[in-house]
């Protein structure tokens, strides 16, 4: 493959990461602002599920994709929650 043809893939595949980027920003801002106004029901809705898949007794790394969920993205969950706990400390987390 020259590299010419090399350079056109990656140029065409940067612009499909792009795309599907974009793609993807509107629905998780739309979960990420209703998290913010409702932070009571995610928790609620978290806790349930713990609830019942400790009731279940599954453990959460045999439920399929969660062990690569909660390797992969454990960094961010817990910035989000220090965010979140530091918003709650300041008073500064408007719920309306």
């Amino acid at each position: 493959m020259s590299l010419i043809k090399q350079l056109h893939a990656v140029r065409a595949a940067q612009a499909r990461a792009v795309e599907a980027r974009h793609e993807l920003a509107v629905p998780a801002q739309a979960l990420l602002s209703r998290g913010q106004r409702y932070p009571l029901a995610t928790v609620g809705v978290a806790a349930g599920a713990g609830f019942v898949l400790g009731q279940l007794n599954v453990h959460p790394l045999r439920v399929p994709g969660l062990g690569a969920l909660l390797s992969g993205t454990a960094a961010e969950l817990v910035s989000q929650g220090v965010r979140l706990a530091a918003e709650f400390a300041q008073g500064s987390f408007d719920p309306s």
